[in-house]
């Protein structure tokens, strides 16, 4: 796990600055602590910094082939690069390292982008090919390890693992993207296919990027894609075997390690799997960290000592202050742009305790998107059983009133929440997924919005491209299409963001096993009763998994990691929340209504509405912006 960084002159080979070439990858020194590196060429530069796990004492990057015609500079791990170093040796290449570097760029040279779909992992990575003066980027099938790029005045493409990279570029350019703004607004994340300042890129997952000089800047090639269209056959046992080796592989495969290595374990069913299958893979007690809480509600420690003594591990746990928001200021630094998952708070901290005992943590991500774990995934799939049964028209005209008039009740049982059910069945199975995943729907985000914003967005809409992924998807059912735009938009924007950044502010790297492409790939094809049956989500993956995992982890109410901001805004951080109607920063911009903000803040701190979620936005924008511009 590293930091990658570069310079590429599209138009002519000017010189490369190695000074400036090292100030960039020394603005992400967390994500490699270990070692670093610089290389240039005419127009060209490469930079690096290393976070040692695999081949610790050799494989130096940037690395430069022998005869000095291509150049790599890798952030990730390639967990099957045994098998392709093997399978290229038969073919006549000789390597000087035994690490996992050498073997993309030698498997590169033999296959070109062929050799992406042999690679099993997390990468991001830049080739150079000399002969071609081309620069070839490219981002694994999910996303886990970011990319950005920009292409900037003086005809140069420069490129990181962090916004912060390229800030560290005196040429760029920095303009507030108002799109950005808004979708970070309805989502709580700006999603990879934006950015918060105009003209940067991410690039996307599963794509590459390849830059020619004296080429105008192309657009990214799609290399891999998820495919729900198609269905296993089989039986329950059957299937339930299948999924039960790909795991147990994926596992094993991310065990691979020259450094301690060890699990985040919240006690929940996907990280208590992966423990379960790491203690089936060694003779030794397998590291786990899990944090409690001080505050009862939101504390699942319990869960986690269950996991930890039946698989006899090397249990570390932590109580950790549920007033968390000391370290709100550390979240904005780590992640460059305004990110309101407030969960992200506890996962830095699972990280800073497992660093102490390990240098790679697994965790369970990537369960719930491929085998549809999450509540709102289940209520959609029932969801879309009566919108099959019942013409739009009708449902507008019954259920779009009862919408309307039915009271907004967030303080009672759940059950008693129809509103935004009613809602969800008034629409289109799209506009309502949409709608579900968001954080600040449309009408309430342009009511704190100022007539101005409104009329630099003249008629943009965030949910717009989620509608469309789920619309194109290669699908057959509505729960497939939300799955889909939840594996290309929710995960790498939000999920593998969060676990990324907050890992690396550590230099711990996170290795997400049941995010194997195989294991998704699978999964996608299995029909909609293995994924939900009744109330159940990832049916399938529970049912096989009683093997190992007691009732009561598998069966439990999902919980997650859970972070009290509507309490601190009507508590310690309730004059911070005030303080938002009188920002400076969004005042340059003039991208809120001060007076509605005001209102808004005033209203939850009374109790009259949680409006929680949106002020922690704001808060993280604020700060973000501060960051940016300020």
């Amino acid at each position: 796990m590293c930091a990658i960084t570069g310079i590429f002159h599209l138009q002519t080979a000017k010189p490369v600055d190695p000074s400036r070439v090292r100030r960039m990858a020394d603005s992400m020194i967390h994500r490699g602590p270990d070692g670093s590196g610089i290389w240039t060429a005419p127009g060209i530069g490469l930079g690096h910094r290393r976070l040692s796990i695999i081949d610790v004492e050799g494989s130096p990057q940037p690395m430069v082939a022998h005869d000095e015609k291509w150049a790599i500079c890798f952030n990730g791990e390639i967990y099957n690069y045994q098998e392709i170093r093997a399978e290229l040796i038969k073919l006549g290449h000789v390597f000087t390292t035994s690490g996992d570097t050498e073997v993309i760029l030698h498997a590169w040279r033999q296959w070109g982008t062929d050799c992406l779909s042999k690679l099993n992992g997390m990468f991001a990575f830049a080739i150079y090919d000399a002969a071609q003066n081309q620069m070839h980027l490219v981002r694994d099938r999910f996303g886990v390890k970011p990319l950005y790029y920009a292409e900037i005045s003086d005809g140069s493409v420069i490129f990181g693992s962090e916004l912060k990279a390229l800030l560290a570029h005196p040429a760029l350019r920095r303009k507030l993207d108002h799109h950005a703004v808004d979708s970070y607004m309805a989502f709580g994340y700006v999603p990879d296919h934006q950015c918060i300042l105009q003209g940067v890129q991410k690039l996307p997952a599963g794509h590459f990027l390849t830059l020619s000089c004296g080429q105008p800047m192309p657009s990214p090639q799609k290399w891999w894609d998820i495919d729900f269209s198609n269905r296993e056959k089989g039986s329950a046992a059957e299937l339930g075997e299948e999924l039960y080796r790909l795991m147990k592989q994926g596992v094993a495969s991310r065990m691979v390690a020259d450094v301690p290595i060890g699990a985040f374990l919240s006690g929940g069913v996907d990280s208590s799997a992966v423990v379960a299958m790491m203690a089936s893979l060694t003779n030794r007690p397998v590291t786990s960290c899990s944090i409690g809480f001080d505050e009862k509600s939101l504390d699942e420690s319990n869960y986690a000592d269950i996991i930890a003594k039946r698989f006899a591990t090397d249990h570390h746990r932590q109580i950790v202050d549920s007033n968390q928001y000391d370290l709100i200021d550390i979240l904005a630094d780590h992640f460059d742009e305004p990110f309101a998952d407030a969960s992200a708070l506890p996962t830095y901290q699972v990280s800073a305790l497992a660093v102490k005992s390990v240098k790679v943590a697994l965790s369970g991500d990537g369960a719930d998107e491929a085998l549809a774990g999450y509540r709102r995934q289940v209520f959609f799939h029932h969801e879309e059983k009566v919108r099959s049964i019942l013409p739009q028209n009708f449902r507008s005209n019954i259920f779009g009133p009862l919408a309307k008039y039915y009271p907004k009740a967030d303080w009672a049982p759940r059950f008693l929440r129809a509103k935004s059910s009613f809602a969800g069945l008034a629409i289109s199975g799209e506009e309502a997924y949409t709608n579900a995943v968001g954080v600040t729907g449309y009408d309430a985000r342009h009511l704190l919005y100022s007539a101005q914003m409104s009329a630099t967005l003249s008629g943009y809409r965030a949910e717009t491209f989620m509608h469309d992924l789920m619309v194109n998807a290669p699908a057959q059912s509505g729960l497939d299409r939300a799955q889909y735009a939840d594996l290309k938009m929710w995960m790498p924007g939000d999920i593998l963001t969060k676990v990324d950044r907050m890992s690396m502010a550590v230099s711990l790297e996170a290795r997400e096993p049941l995010l194997d492409h195989r294991i998704v790939e699978f999964a996608a094809r299995l029909p909609e009763n293995m994924r939900v049956r009744g109330k159940e989500g990832k049916w399938l993956m529970k049912n096989v998994m009683r093997r190992d995992l007691p009732e009561d982890i598998l069966y439990r109410p999902k919980m997650g990691f859970v972070t009290p901001i509507s309490q601190w805004f009507k508590g310690p951080l309730a004059d911070e929340a005030r303080a938002l109607c009188h920002s400076k920063i969004f005042a340059d911009f003039n991208l809120f209504d001060s007076a509605q903000i005001s209102k808004m803040v005033e209203q939850h701190i009374s109790g009259m509405v949680d409006h929680g979620r949106t002020i922690w936005q704001l808060v993280m924008l604020e700060k973000s912006l501060v960051r940016l511009f300020g």
